[in-house]
């Protein structure tokens, strides 16, 4: 018997990364999955790998960012299934844009747009169909929406106001039976990473490793999977008491306040080797 058995989830942003892996592990507890991506070449793979295992999943083109595209989907959904259980708004984009006064005003509003805009949209059209019943949403933050990151303001002000929106709802929908939380990942070996940092084959990608590995204190980046155990737990009625959360899955980076030592003490360094 799965944690998820019986129910309809909803992913956007699942065609790779936190998203895939959440896809394979809510479709292996007896999710019906809805996958929802832009990218739909990949999204096609992801929802064949699942249904070759066994596992219920189902494609749809999705662009969070429009309201129309937004709406199409929940109709969708609507006329198919006339409700959904898990709700989790995973899309999302990431890209530096150099400080503020240097930053260009359509990366800003793009980052916006698709993070905070997309988790506004695919909450308001698609809460109705969990009005009913009840259900659980789960929203994608990120360590980054608690503190800031160089060049990258659009994404910290898409992200923080993620995590402030998720309590939003949290108070809107809780007598409705409706828990919203966040889960806010650190550094995930994902395709967004290979893109903003580099690969693990790539000068720079090994570089950007190597210094997370030692200023997390883990000692590593994450992985996918280890953020759909959260999704998960958040799904499932293993936290029937929880609502208005940012769980944090960073290794332990939002642990500390500097660096300190970490930047001075070779032996930190080493015990990553």
């Amino acid at each position: 018997m799965g944690k998820l058995d019986n129910k309809i989830a909803v992913i956007t942003g699942s065609a790779t990364g936190i998203g895939q892996a959440t896809v394979e592990l809510f479709a292996s507890e007896g999710a019906t999955v809805l996958c929802a991506d832009v990218n739909t070449d990949e999204l096609q793979k992801t929802v064949e790998s699942v249904q070759q295992n066994g596992g219920k999943a189902e494609a749809y083109e999705l662009d969070v960012s429009s309201e129309d595209s937004a709406i199409s989907f929940a109709n969708q959904v609507k006329e198919k299934y006339g409700k959904i259980d898990v709700l989790f708004n995973n899309a999302g984009i990431d890209e530096e844009g150099g400080k503020v006064h240097e930053y260009p005003v359509e990366l800003f509003d793009r980052i916006i747009s698709v993070d905070l805009r997309g988790t506004f949209l695919c909450s308001k059209y698609l809460l109705p169909l969990m009005m009913e019943n009840g259900g659980s949403i789960i929203n994608t933050s990120s360590m980054s929406g608690q503190a800031a990151d160089l060049d990258r303001s659009g994404y910290n002000a898409a992200k923080g106001g993620i995590r402030n929106f998720t309590k939003a709802m949290a108070i809107d929908y809780a007598r409705d039976g409706i828990r919203v939380n966040s889960i806010a990942p650190g550094t995930i070996e994902t395709p967004l990473i290979d893109t903003l940092a580099g690969t693990k084959q790539d000068d720079m990608g090994q570089k950007f490793r190597e210094a997370n590995k030692w200023i997390t204190p883990l000692g590593r980046l994450g992985e996918p999977k280890e953020i759909a155990t959260v999704a998960l737990f958040l799904a499932s009625d293993d936290s029937s008491y929880v609502t208005g959360e940012d769980i944090t899955v960073d290794g332990g980076i939002m642990a500390y306040t500097w660096p300190g030592k970490m930047l001075i003490e070779e032996k930190w360094k080493k015990t990553t080797e």
